[in-house]
């Protein structure tokens, strides 16, 4: 395979994880499949491939005390990009589900912060603890206690 087609199938690995947390996020099904760390362990093994091939003893030595002009040069390196890219999905998937199952736990509204976290991983965490903390501060949960259970 080629890095384009490796590049090709990851960004499309990942949608159908992305889509049915934003578009049908309380379907057992999706609820199943995001608590799997499956797509984890295939990207990050797509990435570990991609890694592998990119480093070298100058790029190792570069990067161990990277400056700005030093990452610019690795990544304009077509393989280079390709496992910077495979990094970027990785890490903004697994805080897409993070966000989702915390949604999932608390109740709180998280298909805008999913949505964000696709495009953008940083803003959507943000997104996300905001209306986490909006939700907490002026939309409290009630607390139900429990029953208590007699002899």
């Amino acid at each position: 395979m080629t890095i384009e087609q490796l590049f090709t199938g990851a960004n499309l690995f990942v949608l159908p994880f992305w889509t049915l947390m934003i578009l049908l996020p309380n379907w057992g099904i999706t609820r199943k499949i995001m608590q799997s760390l499956i797509p984890f362990v295939i990207l990050a093994a797509l990435y570990l491939f991609l890694l592998s091939g990119t480093i070298t003893s100058e790029s190792a030595q570069a990067l161990s005390n990277p400056k700005l002009a030093d990452i610019a040069r690795f990544f304009a390196e077509e393989r280079a990009a390709a496992t910077g890219w495979v990094h970027f999905l990785v890490m903004d998937l697994f805080v897409g589900r993070w966000i989702y199952l915390e949604g999932q736990r608390t109740g709180t509204w998280t298909i805008h912060s999913i949505a964000l976290c696709l495009f953008a991983g940083p803003l959507g965490l943000l997104s996300h603890i905001l209306t986490a903390w909006v939700s907490q501060k002026f939309f409290p949960q009630p607390q139900t206690e429990p029953t208590p259970t007699t002899p």
